[in-house]
């Protein structure tokens, strides 16, 4: 049968030569992260007359970018000698970092324990704790207030043994993770012709490491651009060559956007280039454009990266290549994303063209 279906396609004319080639295997869940895609986004490439990808790290094992900072900072936690076999992970995240511990850990055999604002998705909260991470859900509150849920977090590991906060705003493994994976696959994927690279920023991990590594291996050739969402200062921070102002204001994107400059992005600041402050707006219909356009399933803050690339592709000109990050899927913030009343409620209801209303099915 086989042969006959063989024989069948060459009569036809059609190519036996396989579209992808074959991952190899690899160890465990660890051994999955990293080596994604990069999508080319063909619409917006249209409009610009530029290519602009997008690297799909919603097909991590663990469904987004901090997989890959999950698993450096525990990797350090264990060269350090901080950890120990059955010992216990603590961080203070948004959601996905906190998601990725969580698989890492029941992967390595250690707990793991998340304080995470309790502004986040249920989607969220509920994959933690079938995950079996203990989760703590407390007020967001500013950096600089002792509740905030960093420093809830780092006084919780404090409190046990044979337990480590890993730190993933200010530990610098979390930016060597994509200084030695997400950088150089971008490379590798493009054999080198990378003209522009632009997303947001919330610990600073993946836009500080694959800035690092790819303006030292295009020789600075390669501009980088900071994303940023409505509420966060690192925008201002970067057009006003470093002054920082206090923050104000909200986004509905999660996870991103800053208050402070944290240790990750601190020694790589120097490389930005340039920075773009995206409306909610222009967020939200990048989602519902993303789902029609593209067939891809995504959050606000993977379609915030998308905006930002179409606007680095309208300032560089035509023909460059542009790369930007897919944080994570649309089904981690689903009830809200796609829900009329919620949108309603946001006062988004006109960032969604007509003919894309169809998709906003949930009350």
């Amino acid at each position: 049968m086989i042969r006959t279906a063989l024989a069948s396609s060459l009569k036809r004319g059609y190519s036996t030569t396989p579209l992808i080639s074959a991952a190899k295997p690899v160890n465990g869940f660890v051994g999955a992260i990293g080596n994604t895609p990069l999508i080319r986004l063909n619409q917006v490439s249209e409009e610009t007359g530029c290519n602009i990808y997008a690297k799909a790290e919603f097909m991590n094992p663990g469904g987004s970018v901090k997989d890959r900072a999950a698993l450096f900072v525990v990797k350090d936690a264990e060269e350090q000698g901080l950890i120990k076999p059955g010992g216990t992970v603590v961080e203070g995240t948004a959601g996905n970092t906190g998601i990725g511990l969580a698989h890492v850990c029941r992967a390595k055999g250690y707990k793991c324990v998340i304080y995470m604002p309790n502004t986040q998705s249920q989607e969220k909260i509920d994959l933690l704790r079938m995950l079996g991470a203990e989760v703590y859900p407390v007020p967001a509150v500013a950096f600089e207030n002792p509740d905030n849920y960093n420093h809830q977090a780092a006084r919780h590991a404090k409190s046990l043994e044979n337990a480590v906060w890993t730190n993933q705003f200010d530990n610098t493994a979390n930016r060597r993770a994509h200084i030695e994976t997400t950088g150089p696959e971008i490379w590798q994927q493009l054999d080198g012709n990378v003209d522009g690279f632009t997303c947001a920023t919330g610990t600073g991990g993946t836009l500080a490491g694959i800035a690092r590594f790819l303006k030292e291996k295009s020789q600075g050739k390669t501009k980088i651009f900071l994303a940023d969402p409505p509420g966060s200062v690192l925008y201002s921070f970067i057009k006003s060559g470093g002054k920082l102002n206090e923050r104000g204001g909200s986004s509905i994107t999660e996870g991103i956007g800053q208050g402070r400059v944290t240790d990750n992005l601190q020694p790589d600041i120097k490389l930005i280039d340039d920075a773009l402050q995206i409306p909610d707006t222009d967020s939200l219909r990048m989602v519902y454009r993303l789902l029609d356009e593209e067939g891809i399933y995504v959050g606000a803050s993977s379609a915030l990266n998308v905006v930002a690339a179409v606007e680095m592709a309208k300032k560089l000109g035509p023909g460059k290549n542009i790369v930007t990050i897919l944080c994570d899927g649309a089904y981690r913030y689903q009830s809200r994303l796609f829900s009329k009343k919620w949108i309603e409620s946001k006062g988004l209801s006109d960032a969604i063209p007509e003919h894309l209303k169809k998709y906003a099915t949930l009350d």
